[in-house]
């Protein structure tokens, strides 16, 4: 490949995976994502957004018989993805498309997932000054949609009674929660705290298409104990690819 990548690997070996060596870099939020997604063997996942197909390896290899479509919007993103899938030996059922989420490639029929992932960029448009890495900032910085408009499209392509699921910042709740709102219900939101005491930066929010249950604010996920290492039920999420069932909490943080 072109670009110049890194030879790095996730939960705790098991997966092979490259990515650029300057700009987009993967965190633990596509991991913690794909943990959350409650997927069940035969169905569907769309990963909207999918970068270089970290979410998609994880769920893939928690739940062998899903099958996965990323939908990525950058090329040279997408085929990263496309390689890593390879590499990983799982492109019988994670497959990688070059797309836009609002103008899906028509192979992608609308509500036809039975859950959609996504790890939306994370800042609105002008909130920040361009990176220098044009790929960083599309990952980063809303373009062609804003995030109602994201999260629109992640509906439209689920199945009635589908499940979103979502990580996004947590001082953006507020629009989360108005995108979804009269289109999706049974709301839950998990706040991520980096540390006990300290406010949350990131929310995992899951949502159910067309229905009407009311919203749940769990307790919430500690990720760092006093000594900045990670949480036991967070190494367990990296390192072995443990789930995180949102609808009882998840593990004690």
């Amino acid at each position: 490949m072109a670009e110049q990548l890194t030879d790095d690997h996730l939960l705790g070996g098991r997966l092979r995976f490259s990515q650029p060596a300057r700009g987009y870099r993967v965190a633990i939020d596509p991991v913690v994502l794909a943990a959350a997604v409650p997927v069940r063997e035969g169905e569907r996942v769309l990963d909207a957004g999918a970068g270089t197909g970290a979410a998609s390896l994880c769920l893939a290899v928690r739940v062998p018989e899903c099958r996965i479509v990323g939908l990525e919007l950058q090329r040279p993103l997408q085929r990263i993805a496309s390689h890593n899938v390879m590499q990983n030996g799982l492109d019988a059922r994670v497959e990688m498309i070059e797309g836009r989420l609002e103008r899906p490639p028509p192979r992608l029929a609308a509500a036809s997932f039975d859950h959609v992932m996504t790890n939306p960029p994370h800042l609105a448009a002008g909130a920040t000054s361009p990176s220098p890495a044009r790929e960083r900032t599309l990952a980063h910085v809303e373009t062609s949609l804003d995030l109602a408009g994201w999260l629109a499209g992640c509906l439209r392509m689920l199945r009635h009674d589908g499940r979103l699921t979502l990580i996004h910042r947590a001082d953006r709740l507020s629009e989360v929660l108005a995108a979804l709102l009269g289109r999706a219900g049974e709301v839950v939101v998990v706040p991520l705290w980096p540390a006990a005491g300290r406010p949350a930066k990131r929310v995992l929010v899951q949502a159910r298409k067309d229905a009407r249950g009311p919203l749940r604010l769990l307790p919430g996920l500690v990720l760092h104990d006093d000594h900045r290492s990670f949480q036991p039920w967070l190494e367990d999420v990296l390192r072995h690819g443990r789930a995180l069932d949102l609808a009882d909490g998840g593990p004690d943080g």
